[in-house]
Formats: C-alpha cells, sequence, structure tokens
C-alpha cells in the first residue's frame, strides 16, 4: 500500500510503525511542518507552517488556529496530488493539531487512520480537578468545549482510531469509542531494562549510582498537571528524613500543559519561593530536559521514582521507569490505575495528600522490604502488555493493514 503519515512534529507517535511498514515492503511517505527538525525515519515532504492568526472571539480561537493548519496540510497534499500524482491508500494522522481536517477532500478514496490521543472533557478529567493552581469556571468549561471541535470532528471523518491507553480511549464520546483500538506506543524492553551499573554526572560533577539514595522527578515540564507543585510540598519532610537522599528533577521551566503563572514567573521559582529555606538545595538538583541516554540512566539507578498527573494523558517516563524496574510512587489517579495497583507493582497515593506522598518517599528511599517484588512486577506489567516488538508494534501493524484501499 501506499501509507502517507501526516504530523506537524514527525516521527511523533509513530517512530516504530513507519518504519516497520516500509520494511514490509508498503510505500511509506511523511508529510511534516516545514519547521520540523526532528530526523525521519522515511522518506518526508513539508507543509508551509502557518503564521500567527487573528480571529474573533475567544471560543473560535482554537479551532480557527487547527483549521488553518488544516488547510496548510491540505494544500501540501494537493501539491503532492497535481504535481507528483501521489494518490496513498491510507493515511494516517493525528488528530491533535488538525491537519487531517480537510486531506479527504484532496484523497477521498484513501482510508483515514486518526491517533485518538485524548477527548477534552468538562467533567471528570483535568477540568475542575485542582481549583488551587487551575480554578474551575464557567468561562474555562466553554473554552474546554469549543477545544473539543477539531477533536470530534477529526475522529467523525475518520475510519479507524488509535489511542495507547483505555482511560485515554474512554475520554471520547461512547458513540465514537468503536471507532478506537487501544495499543501502546510500545516500550524498548531491551533497552529500557534494569541496569545496576546505570550512573550519571550531575553539573556539579557529582557522580549518582545505584548505590546512591537517589529519589527521581520526571516530567516535560515542571508544572502542576504532573504534580509538581505537590512533589516540591512533600521535599522538605523528605530530605530531613534521609539525610543521605538526593533529589533529581528532569524537565523544562515552560508550560506544557495548562496555564502558566499569571505574574509570568516558572513554576519552579513560584514553588521554591513558597518553601523557602525548609529545603536543602545542597541535594536537590534541576538538571533540565536530559538526553536520552541520561535519562534512561537515571530511571535505571534511582531508588524511588515519583509520578504524579492529574486525570490527562499518560507519561512515556511512568512506563518507562517501570520497564525499567523501578520502584513507582504514583498518584492514585485514573490514567495511573491502568497500570499500577497498590502494593502489587507499585504505591499509590492520593494526589494532593503531601502528608502521605512525603511517608511513602520516606519509605522507599529507607529500603522497603517488598522493593524487590514491586521493582520486579512493575517490569512484568509492561513486558506483559506494553512491549514494542512482541505486542506493540505487531498489533499496530495489523491495525494498519486491516484497512488497506478501499475496493
Amino acid at each position: 500500500m501506499k501509507i502517507l503519515f501526516v504530523h506537524q512534529n514527525f516521527p511523533g507517535q509513530f517512530p516504530h510503525l513507519a518504519p516497520a511498514l516500509a520494511m514490509r515492503g508498503h510505500e511509506v511517505l511523511a508529510m511534516t511542518d516545514e519547521k520540523n527538525q526532528r530526523p525521519s525515519p522515511v522518506k518526508t515532504v513539508r507543509y508551509k507552517a502557518p503564521e500567527p492568526v487573528e480571529t474573533n472571539g475567544v471560543l473560535g480561537r482554537s479551532y480557527s488556529d487547527f483549521a488553518e493548519r488544516g488547510l496548510l496540510a491540505a494544500r501540501g497534499a494537493r501539491a503532492l496530488r497535481d504535481r507528483h500524482g501521489y494518490v496513498p491508500d491510507v493515511i494516517i494522522g493525528h488528530t491533535g493539531w488538525g491537519e487531517t481536517l480537510f486531506l479527504q477532500e484532496i484523497w477521498p478514496s484513501a482510508r483515514l487512520l486518526v491517533y485518538a490521543e485524548l477527548m477534552y472533557r468538562t467533567q471528570g478529567h483535568d477540568v475542575g480537578f485542582d481549583p488551587e493552581m487551575h480554578p474551575d469556571s464557567d468561562e474555562g468549561r466553554f473554552l474546554t468545549v469549543s477545544r473539543s471541535a477539531h477533536l470530534l470532528q477529526g475522529i467523525v471523518q475518520a475510519d479507524g482510531a488509535i489511542s495507547p491507553t483505555r482511560y485515554q480511549a474512554d475520554s471520547f464520546p461512547p458513540e465514537l469509542q468503536g471507532k478506537i483500538s487501544v495499543i501502546h506506543d510500545g516500550i524498548d524492553t531491551a533497552r529500557v531494562c534494569p541496569n545496576r551499573e546505570a550512573w550519571i554526572e550531575l553539573p556539579g560533577g557529582k557522580r549518582l549510582t545505584s548505590g546512591d539514595e537517589v529519589l527521581s522527578f520526571v516530567s516535560r515540564s515542571l508544572e502542576p498537571y504532573r504534580g509538581f507543585h505537590i512533589f516540591m510540598r512533600a521535599l522538605p519532610e523528605v530530605l530531613a528524613a534521609r539525610p543521605d537522599a538526593h533529589v533529581v528533577l528532569v524537565g523544562g521551566e515552560d508550560v506544557s500543559y495548562g496555564s502558566r503563572p499569571r505574574d509570568g514567573r516558572s513554576w519552579k521559582d513560584i514553588l521554591l519561593d513558597e518553601i523557602g529555606d525548609r529545603l536543602d538545595h545542597s541535594r536537590v538538583h534541576f538538571v533540565g530536559r536530559l538526553p536520552y541516554a541520561h535519562y534512561l540512566s537515571l530511571i535505571q539507578l534511582t531508588r524511588v521514582h515519583c509520578y504524579l498527573t492529574y486525570p490527562f494523558v499518560l507519561s512515556w517516563s511512568l512506563t518507562e521507569a517501570m520497564s525499567a524496574g523501578g520502584y513507582v510512587v504514583a498518584s492514585n489517579t485514573a490514567p495511573v490505575r491502568e497500570l499500577i495497583r497498590d502494593g502489587e507493582n507499585g504505591r499509590l497515593v492520593p494526589f494532593f495528600d503531601v502528608a502521605a506522598l512525603s511517608e511513602a518517599l520516606i519509605r522507599g528511599l529507607a529500603g522497603d522490604a517488598d522493593a524487590p517484588r514491586l521493582r520486579q512486577a512493575a517490569r512484568r506489567t509492561i513486558l506483559s502488555g506494553y512491549d514494542l516488538h512482541r505486542l506493540s508494534l505487531p498489533r499496530q501493524i495489523e491495525w494498519v493493514e486491516s484497512f488497506g484501499p478501499m475496493r
């Protein structure tokens, strides 16, 4: 088949699927934003990047932005069709940025498959979950509804959809869930595996190994959506109880999800100011965003890995920490409960309970007698349900090939 991937940040969620389909003899092409600098595993063409768009009214702004990107992607598709005679059998895209909205007008015979990452909802998910950091309001819920428009349109148009977890698939309306196959992106368990010889060197030159008392926290951005404020508030008690512990926080100081602080500061600065001199700064290490190999070494050597999240998209860092045989202390929120069962393959604590989090982290750093069992069970969870090469990738390939060209 001729298979076209469309993703503004390709390879995005498809770094393994796209080359695997090419290896099976399919003709695979990717179309991406002209500014995307990520290396691609397959041949790539580019569409013009969107310019900032002026729109009237807050509620229509997000749809206008996504539709503009969809228009530019469609124009790129039209050039492929008209100049090169290119007609794909299957299009695979991500609904999140609107790129797939108009592609069936260019190629009406192509089957459209989409990555359905999450449907925004006003109840039961992130909206209103943390009133301290993101106060609930009528206007906020109105905006959430309006931001869902392009996601609904994208999955309604699609012939099939894929979501990485059941929680994420269930965020979509029940009448659309029949289109969604739940197949995780997959974890390379051969690479992301226990390694007690792992080590990292901190910016100041200090070297940490698995023999050290290390507590890790990883997030693309250090922000409330990933429980950064709860984690920081737990640290004074943890560091007081464990005088040899070192805390390594991985993540940028910008915002990936939710809103920025109103005063223009970063969430890191706000929390550091709040905690003040109750924190032993010599043992708390903010390392920014790490190269993947350094990040992998960290989750392999850490004694305790903490993962907190709103009811929202699940992070790869959790599944990778579990694959590395990590002792994980995590928030008792719906996306996490899909993977972790308290006392069986990790520890769960209520998201907002700072005292309970401190207690759980201290217990793990002190050498929980159940740690070997929990670590082994965590890895087994990933091996049995999320392994890239044995499970996820074969299922993804089968899913794509099951659609085939329209007859």
